[in-house]
């Protein structure tokens, strides 16, 4: 038996339109999963040509998240759920998250919508003793300067996973988490984007450069697994080594 098969399985990536949540969506479907994702846009058509976005193969629906009452209401196609990844995540530069409304706005999506999107589909997680994946960052356990609700709402994310792997494990859920570090996403464009900035990001990470996307996907995949089958709570670090120093 194959413990990365996941055949017959349906998965969830919250936030799985771009990035990181598209690439784990694509790792669980060439793995023959039934993989649906949640996306901000009206269609999945709207994505086309973007960089970081390929949707085929993938069940698309649009829910903004940051609306709580959204998730509540969304009406999702599938009446199972093996794994929920929750890989949603936004920044506001220029120091916008010290001003209320930038921390408002990325609170919102980035803790707030993780508990609300937990709690929506415990039911079905139960009863398939399933995964859930919380995707937070290298942020949740060092200090970012410029984006103090970025910083603190991963940190948040990173107790969330403690606590409801804790508390979901005798009901046989899985809880655990992926903290990437520098991932070359739509998110990281103000590090990519500026050659003297990536070089200096690149030179603090031991393997010589940032990651990509793809990457993050393997461990999803083995916290999703039979492999993982006695981790609760545990988020792994994915940085090429950023923390280490």
């Amino acid at each position: 038996m194959n413990d990365l098969d996941y055949t017959g399985k349906t998965v969830l990536v919250v936030g799985g339109s771009s990035g990181i949540g598209n690439a784990i969506a694509h790792g669980f479907r060439t793995r023959g999963a039934d993989v649906h994702v949640w996306g901000t846009r009206a269609s999945a058509a709207d994505y086309d040509g973007e960089e970081g976005s390929d949707l085929t193969g993938l069940s698309y629906a649009q829910v903004d998240v940051s609306n709580i009452g959204a998730i509540e209401r969304c009406q999702p196609e599938f009446g199972k759920l093996d794994v929920l990844v929750q890989s949603q995540g936004i920044v506001v530069y220029k120091r916008g998250e010290f001003e209320q409304e930038g921390w408002d706005q990325v609170m919102a999506v980035n803790l707030n919508s993780l508990r609300a999107c937990a709690m929506k589909f415990k039911s079905q997680l139960a009863a398939a003793k399933g995964s859930m994946i919380i995707v937070s960052s290298t942020a949740g356990f060092q200090s970012t300067k410029g984006n103090p609700a970025y910083n603190a709402s991963k940190a948040g994310a990173v107790a969330l996973t403690r606590t409801l792997g804790e508390a979901w494990a005798p009901e046989g859920i899985s809880v655990n988490g992926v903290a990437p570090g520098f991932v070359a996403t739509k998110l990281t464009k103000v590090t990519t984007d500026n050659p003297k900035r990536r070089q200096t990001t690149e030179a603090a990470i031991p393997v010589g450069r940032m990651g990509e996307p793809h990457e993050m996907a393997g461990p999803a995949l083995f916290l999703a697994s039979p492999l993982a089958s006695y981790m609760r709570g545990q988020t792994l670090i994915v940085d090429g080594g950023l923390t280490l120093s």
